[in-house]
């Protein structure tokens, strides 16, 4: 689906900065480093510990959003009879970072990389995580290279992951190879990417798998101008997902072989929550066969229909109580991570999450035959608890910075109509739930004299946007 960008609205950026420093404040979080994490990541980055193996030959490319500089992931793909192999170059924070230095304390206390708007609070000094060890064009850097092999029907038929050097020919960004794809002008790899990507999208589906087809919010920076929309995946950025979720899928199977290493798990979903679905989608006049699997339901979506939008947003229900699990030396009770049908675990993004530098060391350990190094083992048990607070304050961070532009590009419009869509209502007072108006791309509280029809277009008023309180409410007009 092309991006949709909503220009309607729009805030002064000095007045929504001043606001964020407030949101930073009151979550204890600050992008700036002690002097000894700045001092200690100074030195690491000049000093790193290079392998010996030298893949440079490869003709790595990086694929991320535009302007990002903090790049964990470069990719190439090649045929390999009528299957393929993925070459997946993940970036080696631990050639940069050491147990119990500054930079490794310091990470363990953020946990992950906070997102918002035009802010960002990292997870390491920026001279590392968007310097010496990203993957940056042009640059030799130490990475955990992934050797994966697909069949030709997508599935993973071997792995193996060791530290080399590599180099990134060129960074890319989503927006543009996909108009490069639609022109025909794109680097051949994309055109494999495009055939694993899709081979391993009907694996998912064959699975039992599901992605919810849901819009992201997002902030748009312009300068002092600030704008909202919703933005839906490109295909290509679905397809990198894919070698994500791939690369994950083949460490877990190493790590649950071997009885040891971190996974990201979600419990499967509870019968009594499916069938609170079955009655919403009856609601919103959705056809339900009772012999159809959740996931198959949820691809039969279509989000740019009112109702199946409400639906989507129904189905996140489905998507609670994700985490982490370490272990060593027992395979936990419950492995799996339901969504994707399959046990899976965090490696590709060790820039911006703690866990995958931890799960990386494991599987290059696994795969090299040697033992799981002790600074690891010895944080395996207490990593969940970390990356479960870090994801709580992340989702504290992204909420806040959301309901404060939102409040900001809305507070000249109290009083006025908007047209929008009933995607939430509440089950103990169907009076009160949530809306969806388009034009800014806003999602936030209405109340109703009635009760709120679900799923349905609606006119609604806006009664209050105050920034100070990061508050938006909606009344059914």
């Amino acid at each position: 689906m092309p991006r949709r960008v909503v220009r309607v609205l729009h805030a002064d950026g000095e007045a929504l900065r001043s606001g964020i420093a407030t949101v930073q404040a009151e979550l204890g979080v600050s992008p700036d480093f002690p002097p000894d994490v700045l001092e200690a990541a100074e030195k690491a980055a000049q000093q790193p510990r290079l392998p010996e193996l030298d893949r440079t030959d490869i003709p790595f490319l990086t694929l991320d959003p535009e302007g990002a500089r903090d790049l964990d992931q470069a990719l190439h793909l090649e045929r390999d009879g009528d299957g393929y192999v993925v070459h997946y170059a993940i970036a080696d924070v631990a050639a940069f970072v050491s147990p119990g230095d500054p930079v490794d304390l310091e990470a363990h206390r953020r946990g992950e990389t906070l997102y918002g708007a035009d802010s960002k609070v990292p997870l390491h000094p920026p001279v590392l995580s968007e310097g010496a060890a990203s993957l940056l064009p042009d640059q030799v850097r130490p990475a955990l290279l992934w050797t994966i092999k697909v069949d030709a029907t997508g599935e993973g038929t071997d792995v193996d992951v060791r530290r080399a050097l590599v180099r990134s020919r060129a960074q890319l960004d989503y927006a543009g190879v996909q108009a490069q794809l639609e022109a025909g002008t794109a680097d051949p790899v994309f055109a494999l990417l495009k055939e694993v990507g899709e081979l391993r999208q009907r694996r998912e589906a064959a699975r039992g798998g599901v992605s919810l087809p849901l819009p992201e919010q997002d902030i748009v920076v312009d300068g002092s101008r600030w704008t909202l929309e919703f933005r839906q995946m490109s295909p290509v950025e679905e397809w990198n997902a894919q070698l994500s979720l791939l690369t994950g899928m083949a460490g877990a199977s190493l790590m649950v072989y071997a009885r040891v290493g971190l996974l990201r798990t979600l419990p499967p979903p509870d019968p009594r929550d499916v069938q609170r679905l079955h009655r919403t989608a009856k609601a919103l006049h959705i056809d339900w066969p009772a012999e159809q699997l959740y996931p198959d339901f949820i691809r039969s979506l279509d989000p740019a229909l009112p109702n199946h939008a409400a639906m989507v947003l129904a189905c996140t229900r489905l998507l609670r109580g994700s985490g982490y699990v370490g272990f060593d030396g027992e395979v936990p009770a419950q492995p799996e991570h339901s969504a994707l049908a399959s046990e899976y675990a965090h490696v590709t993004a060790p820039l911006r999450r703690l866990a995958d530098r931890y799960a990386g060391e494991v599987c290059v350990a696994l795969c090299a035959g040697e033992e799981v190094p002790e600074w690891v083992l010895a944080r395996l048990r207490e990593l969940p608890d970390t990356m479960q607070e870090a994801a709580r304050r992340a989702n504290a961070y992204e909420k806040a910075l959301l309901n404060l532009v939102e409040a900001t590009v809305l507070q000249p419009y109290v009083g006025s109509a908007f047209d929008g869509v009933i995607v939430a209502v509440e089950e103990k007072d169907a009076t009160q739930g949530d809306v969806v108006v388009a034009e800014p791309a806003v999602e936030a509280r209405v109340t109703g004299a009635a009760a709120l029809p679900l799923g349905t277009d609606v006119s609604v008023r806006l009664v209050e946007a105050d920034p100070g309180r990061r508050t938006v409410r909606f009344e059914l007009a």
